[in-house]
């Protein structure tokens, strides 16, 4: 019986230590999306036909201008509370949402589509940054809407987002 009692204490403390939570440990796991050579290509000829000739491909297939790389606190994981301002837009430069005049957006980059994940730690703190993401690192086959219902950004659309990376945390 005190064998039982005995394995039955160190079994509950080993299984309390595994339920333990650990509050520095990152939740968010790096996306292994990467877009198909289809949708790149049409992203490069799409920048292409608007005169965009200077943007660099990444790896995950979306292109990018630096315009000031900073030279703050970098973005070190998913986990990085990030307050930015930001302007989003089509390609053709229409506008479909921003951050007001004076104001920032603050968030976790982990919260973010996958183009902003990549994209954001090209930069530090006090860097621009130009945002050139294929819809299957963004909202895919997915509509946004709004409250009311309405589509601000239609499924498989392409975007642009100017970024400034105001603070990193």
């Amino acid at each position: 019986m005190k064998k039982i009692l005995t394995s039955l204490v160190v079994s509950s403390l080993l299984i309390a230590g595994c339920l333990k939570k650990d509050n520095n440990k990152c939740q968010y796991s790096d996306s292994p999306i990467i877009a198909s050579s289809a949708e790149v290509q049409a992203l490069n000829d799409t920048l292409h036909d608007y005169g965009i000739f200077n943007a660099t491909a990444s790896s995950t297939g979306f292109y990018y201008i630096i315009k000031n790389p900073g030279s703050g606190a970098t973005i070190s994981n998913l986990c990085s509370t990030i307050s930015v301002s930001y302007k989003g837009s089509f390609l053709n430069d229409s506008t479909f949402d921003s951050t007001a005049a004076g104001q920032l957006a603050t968030f976790q980059l982990g919260q973010v589509i996958v183009g902003w994940q990549k994209g954001l730690p090209l930069i530090s703190k006090g860097g621009e940054i130009s945002l050139y993401i294929p819809p299957s690192l963004a909202y895919g086959p997915n509509a946004v809407r709004d409250n009311n219902g309405n589509i601000v950004i239609p499924a498989n659309s392409f975007l642009k987002f100017d970024i400034t990376l105001e603070d990193v945390q």
